[in-house]
């Protein structure tokens, strides 16, 4: 099993871990700070560096359960140890966008009870799709309004994972309308905008919601 220090330390940019198999031109380390991607959140970028190489991680992917990071040229062999660097730029960026749209999601669930539908994201952009009958333009406008109230707000934003059993007598903890936690799992892995939001969750955040609205406003 990989030890996944993203989930509880999303502020990890370089780490030290050692190769444990190779699959398909790419290796899965014992250790990584590398989202897989998932829940709309797409994977992140980087290098592996070994004994003077360097490798371009192009992609990181859930392949059987297991987290490979996907690399230019011949992998790394088993057993070898290696220092993981992530583009960090472009990890933060999707940070405060997947905090941000969980600050929409919880401004449009506490308002209006409308449930996601789906969505996506790219460094400092998203989409988010909700259940609304019809979306008319004060609408827009009384959201993004509330949104930005929010984010001035400066909310915490903590992680917990919890057994299942105590994570679903949290009320109203999937907010999509299709449940994408798989069957059988025993742990939950939940995000809470202190005093906002509180749902079931497997990417990264930022801390404090403020933090979105820090960098936008310089």
């Amino acid at each position: 099993m990989t030890e996944l220090l993203y989930q509880t330390d999303a502020y990890v940019q370089s780490f030290t871990a050692v190769v444990t198999d190779v699959v398909d031109g790419g290796v899965v380390l014992d250790r990584t700070a590398f989202y897989p991607g998932g829940g709309g959140q797409p994977g992140d970028l980087g290098t592996l560096t070994a004994v003077g190489q360097v490798w371009t991680v192009t992609a990181v992917k859930k392949v059987g359960g297991a987290a490979v990071h996907f690399v230019e040229g011949e992998p790394p062999v088993v057993g070898t140890a290696v220092t993981g660097q992530l583009d960090w730029t472009r990890r933060y960026q999707l940070m405060r966008t997947h905090t941000a749209m969980h600050i929409l999601c919880g401004v449009v669930w506490r308002d209006y009870g409308a449930q996601v539908t789906g969505g996506n994201m790219d460094p400092l952009q998203g989409r988010m799709d909700f259940e609304f009958e019809t979306m008319r333009q004060e609408l827009v406008a009384e959201i993004e309004t509330a949104v930005n109230r929010e984010v001035a707000a400066a909310r915490d934003v903590r992680v917990a994972i919890l057994h299942r059993a105590q994570a679903f007598q949290i009320p109203d903890l999937i907010r999509t309308k299709i449940n994408l936690l798989p069957e059988g799992i025993s742990e939950v892995r939940t995000v809470e905008l202190v005093g906002l939001d509180l749902q079931a969750d497997g990417g990264t955040h930022v801390a404090n919601t403020r933090e979105w609205y820090i960098r936008i406003a310089n």
